[in-house]
């Protein structure tokens, strides 16, 4: 933790100091740049004023030099003399140069030459290298967020992975757990058999045994790469369907319908199932009371639509995305595992999606979940 905010401080201290010594290097290239053109305008005023006798060898020479600084020599008026180191584009008309010379107004304090036929200024504006020094603070500014979002990037990454590896095995550990009890249970019901206890007490006491074995399973497979095999998603859905419909309140009212009655699909039957599962469970939760559950499967050329559609009390549109954020949850009790988990199984596992289709406040809400078809 200390690592990481002395390394971040660290980097912060570095960029002030490059952008200080680079404000520094770009105020010394500016004197120094004045200090050139008052050179020049000194060389070409010796030049005006010069006559037969005057040697104007080293003016011609200073005047000759400057090659980098573009330079607009006009009257007291603004009537432009002559130009120096002016790109094309500049000169094209006289709009053109108006503006390159309010641009050159704006960049430096003009020089004045005291000529015979009346004072002459010299508008100059900034060399190339004052133009890359002017805009390298933004490309350090820019390095230095970016730099700044990999190490948070991998810091949150490392997180994330530590806090997956704790859930992961806590599951695991819960999944192990729940193993014992299980088999005793297990063996409890073969004594109600011996003590001829009804048939269809024990019957429905071996579903519920054999729903916390599928649970204890679930938990033991986070974490780990599932085995995928070619199951109709259809009959698998259905199965859900009917186990959710027996064990619900009799306040809500269950609707199944599909178009399709086999599609093979690569799928971990216990995974899908703790999908449908997660999915029924929230819309129940929705509704709080009265209300109803359409399960409706949809076939199409190369994807297989699963709707639960719910009459619940609806999700805003801007937390769409957010129902599916690990840790969210609108419940007073519950961690916000649920959809995560599920969205996890449906687009990492299956390599499927999940989404919000459709909900409005107070009337429901439509999930989409969407399996790609293989190909025959």
């Amino acid at each position: 933790m200390y690592l990481r905010w002395f390394i971040i401080f660290c980097s912060f201290a570095i960029l002030v100091l490059i952008l200080w010594n680079t404000y520094l290097l770009f105020q010394t290239f500016k004197d120094e740049e004045r200090d050139k053109m008052e050179i020049w305008s000194t060389a070409s005023q010796t030049i005006n004023t010069a006559d037969e006798e005057t040697d104007i060898t080293f003016p011609l020479m200073v005047l000759s030099k400057n090659t980098t600084i573009p330079i607009v020599l006009t009257t007291a008026n603004d009537s432009v003399i002559g130009m120096s180191n002016i790109e094309a584009d500049d000169m094209k008309d006289q709009e053109a140069i108006d503006e390159l010379l309010e641009r050159l107004k704006s960049e430096n304090t003009p020089l004045i030459i005291n000529h015979p036929g009346g004072d002459q200024f010299i508008y100059y504006g900034n060399s190339s290298l004052i133009l890359k020094l002017k805009y390298y603070p933004l490309a350090l500014i820019a390095i230095l967020l970016l730099f700044g979002g990999i190490i948070l990037s991998y810091f949150r990454t490392s997180r994330i992975s530590a806090q997956n590896k704790l859930w992961a095995g806590m599951a695991k550990e819960t999944a192990h757990q729940i193993g014992t009890p299980l088999s005793s249970l297990l063996g409890w019901v073969e004594i109600m058999r011996l003590d001829n206890v009804d048939e269809q007490t024990i019957t429905e006491v071996e579903k519920d045994v054999f729903r916390l074995q599928t649970i204890a399973d679930r938990f033991s497979k986070i974490g780990s790469e599932p085995i995928l095999v070619p199951l109709n998603v259809v009959s698998e859905t259905e199965k859900s369907y009917e186990y959710l419909k027996s064990r619900a309140s009799k306040q809500i009212d269950f609707f199944y319908q599909t178009d399709v009655d086999e599609v093979i699909i690569p799928l971990n039957d216990v995974l899908h199932s703790w999908t449908i599962e997660n999915l029924v469970k929230n819309a129940i939760d929705a509704i709080k009371g009265k209300g109803g559950i359409f399960i409706k499967i949809k076939n199409s050329e190369k994807f297989l639509y699963i709707y639960i559609i719910d009459s619940g009390k609806g999700i805003p549109k801007n937390m769409y995305r957010k129902i599916f954020e690990p840790g969210f949850s609108t419940k007073k009790r519950g961690w916000g595992l649920g959809l995560s988990l599920t969205k996890r199984i449906v687009e990492e596992y299956h390599n499927g999606s999940i989404r919000v289709e459709k909900s409005e406040v107070g009337k429901g809400t439509t999930i989409q979940i969407a399996y790609k078809k293989t190909s025959k």
